[in-house]
């Protein structure tokens, strides 16, 4: 037998965007191998690398002395391996990213410590009784298990034609939650593993805790709010097989789990599973890659689906499974629409007596506004002048506690003026209400009531949310006031009232999916109300009472929803109907933010096939943020492959002549066009 020749270079690549590979020699202890993290000279600097390959020879054409060494291996053993290493690969294909980027993301960046933070110590928790399941649940757990038994599917290049993919869509309190952790039982039990994602772990403590209580040591988190180092001990322990399910946000969508068997996608529709940063993946696209490959099932749910999945569901792509009534004893709440138009303040005369109502049955009420702060606009009305932030085109808003103008983009804040400060006017001040404001109101209004302010200026410790969401279970206050971090997701059975403060705070946007996050919002705000009783009650607040998404929304009719905003988008040219690639242009000097984006676009249109088109070049909605000019240009087309083809020769151009003071941003399949 043929000895096996001793490796002495490895093949690397960086979270740098360079679509290159470099070669070093092996560090001196010769510990450098496949699938671990280097310390290695790059340029002027030491830079962390990930190994991709082993060789014995160096590269033909390069000589071996001139190849550097590697200075310090950091990992003892691999932290991915060949299935890791493609996942990246088609990451960075897809999302038209380095592939040193692709591991960045899904590679922890901490050093390994000997401890850990785990759930509890329950060896045997599923032999525990748990609620006996609705027939509904139970053929909708049947046709889970069912999928997940058949055949794996041959893997195919499009991810949806590849995997078994089944929604659970169920109106909100119709016990989704339970039909998820039943199905991951089934799958542990045979042998296999199983990711259940969630939008945030903030917002989503509740079921983290119902995994924690079932699952107990064979169970575990990852997510951004742990350290580094935490995050990378847990990796380790997913990797080894000691942990078999894992539940987190978005990123958890990468743990190595072993024999995969189930994704699990709850809150499907929300805009946390698109990341923000390079590579702008989305959570579901990844989840569809994996289970295509692995022949594994995804499982979404929610009750407001995103209208790509309706689609699907409506064309038969995904086999929807409906939850169609509140288990605990509860229904529907009674929603009801108030007009703001004429009212002193921001709480209506309905939503007034609601409140007392509420409070004099011994019973809670959520109220709803999904903008912080105190005041949002500054306007003078002898000169028109209006105070923006000194960095972005945007309206800084004023917080009333900390005495102080933000801008909630980059963070600049100022003492509010006294008077205008172009003409001296005095007829100038703050309109607009945020949670401030209406904490302010509600106290003045009922001072004998408990109400507490969840935002992400009160909930900004770590853990402080899941304090006050628990208080607020446990009957400590009679009122929570928040933002979308009250929304969905949570089950207080004592909750009777869901007052929404203003429901078309979102629908002035200029981004296509404006009406769709509104719709989602109110829907799913308005399920908080009525889980256990049969009463309850939502006061819909609005300036816009004949807008027809206000008047679906409040009387819960998702079909007529999606029929008309799906109708709407094909006239349009919108995703579903069509795929998007957008280019975002920033840099400090607004001429050169302008020739490049005019530069690209003069490539995409000799680049560009027939049948696709471009939107742009144009200033974004949001033309600053953080002294920095935006320029974007929009790819759009029916075909994913065609986009992505004319997108990397594009870029391949774009890049011999780059100017350095411009950046470029890539986002495949945008959620947000602001």
């Amino acid at each position: 037998m043929a000895a096996v020749p001793p490796v002495r270079y490895v093949d690397m690549v960086f979270d740098l965007p360079l679509h290159q590979v470099f070669t070093y020699q092996i560090d001196p202890k010769g510990a450098s191998a496949f699938g671990k993290r280097v310390m290695a000279p790059f340029g002027r600097h030491e830079c962390l690398g990930y190994i991709i390959e082993e060789r014995a020879e160096a590269p033909q054409g390069l000589a071996p002395e001139a190849i550097k060494t590697v200075r310090r291996v950091v990992d003892s053993a691999p932290l991915f391996d060949r299935e890791g290493l493609a996942l990246a690969q088609w990451i960075a294909g897809y999302y038209l990213c380095s592939l040193g980027q692709a591991l960045a993301v899904m590679i922890p960046s901490g050093r390994r410590t000997g401890t850990y933070s785990t759930f509890a110590d329950i060896e045997d928790e599923m032999t525990q009784r748990f609620p006996e399941l609705s027939p509904e649940q139970q053929a909708a757990l049947a046709s889970i298990l069912a999928s997940f038994q058949e055949a794996p599917l041959k893997a195919v290049p499009s991810a949806a034609a590849g995997c078994r993919l089944l929604y659970l869509y169920g109106i909100t309190g119709s016990g989704k939650t339970e039909v998820f952790l039943r199905a991951a039982e089934q799958v542990l039990q045979a042998g296999k593993s199983v990711i259940y994602l969630v939008p945030e772990i903030s917002l989503t403590h509740q079921t983290v805790e119902a995994i924690r209580s079932r699952f107990g040591s064979i169970a575990a988190t990852l997510h951004s709010g742990m350290s580094p180092s935490a995050r990378l001990t847990e990796w380790v322990r997913i990797q080894s097989g000691e942990i078999r399910i894992v539940v987190g946000p978005r990123s958890a969508v990468f743990a190595p789990v072993r024999d995969l068997g189930l994704i699990i996608m709850d809150e499907e529709q929300d805009g946390s599973y698109k990341s923000g940063n390079t590579p702008r993946y989305h959570a579901r696209q990844v989840a569809m890659h994996r289970c295509s490959v692995t022949g594994s099932c995804l499982v979404m749910g929610s009750a407001t689906p995103s209208v790509e999945a309706w689609k699907l569901m409506e064309e038969g792509t995904i086999r929807r499974l409906s939850l169609t009534r509140r288990l605990a004893g509860g229904s529907l709440p009674a929603i009801e629409q108030v007009s703001l138009a004429h009212t002193q303040g921001c709480l209506t005369r309905e939503l007034k007596d609601e409140i007392r109502k509420t409070a004099q049955m011994g019973r809670q009420s959520i109220l709803f506004l999904n903008r912080r702060g105190f005041a949002y606009f500054y306007h003078c009305r002898a000169c028109g002048y209006e105070l923006t932030c000194r960095h972005c085109s945007v309206s800084l808003t004023y917080h009333k506690s900390k005495g102080r103008a933000i801008c909630h983009y980059c963070g600049y804040q100022t003492p509010p003026p006294k008077a205008c400060p172009q003409c001296g006017s005095l007829e100038a001040g703050y309109t607009g209400f945020g949670t401030e404001l209406i904490e302010e109101e509600v106290r003045r209004t009922f001072p004998d009531l408990r109400i507490y302010r969840a935002d992400a200026d009160t909930t900004s410790r770590k853990g402080s949310l899941e304090e006050t969401l628990t208080l607020f279970k446990a009957g400590s206050f009679d009122i929570l006031l928040g933002t979308q971090m009250v929304a969905k997701g949570l089950n207080f059975p004592a909750v009777r009232l869901v007052g929404v403060i203003s429901a078309d705070t979102g629908l002035h946007l200029p981004d296509f999916r404006a009406a769709e996050r509104t719709f989602s919002l109110i829907v799913q705000v308005a399920g908080r109300a009525g889980r256990y009783f049969p009463d309850g009650r939502v006061i819909v607040q609005t300036l816009r009472p004949q807008d027809p998404i206000i008047i679906r929304a409040c009387t819960l009719d998702l079909e007529g929803f999606y029929a008309a905003e799906l109708a709407q988008r094909k006239v349009l040219g919108f995703p579903p109907y069509t795929r998007l690639i957008r280019f975002t242009i920033r840099s400090k000097e607004e001429s050169r933010a302008d020739r490049a984006i005019e530069n690209l676009a003069t490539l995409a249109s000799l680049l560009l096939p027939a049948h696709a088109d471009m939107l742009g070049p144009a200033e974004c909605p949001i033309g600053i943020i953080g002294g920095n000019y935006r320029r974007q240009l929009i790819l759009r087309g029916p075909s994913m492959r065609d986009l992505h083809q004319a997108a990397r020769t594009i870029l391949t151009r774009y890049e011999t002549g780059k100017d350095s003071r411009v950046y470029l941003e890539v986002d495949v399949d945008p959620v947000s066009l602001l």
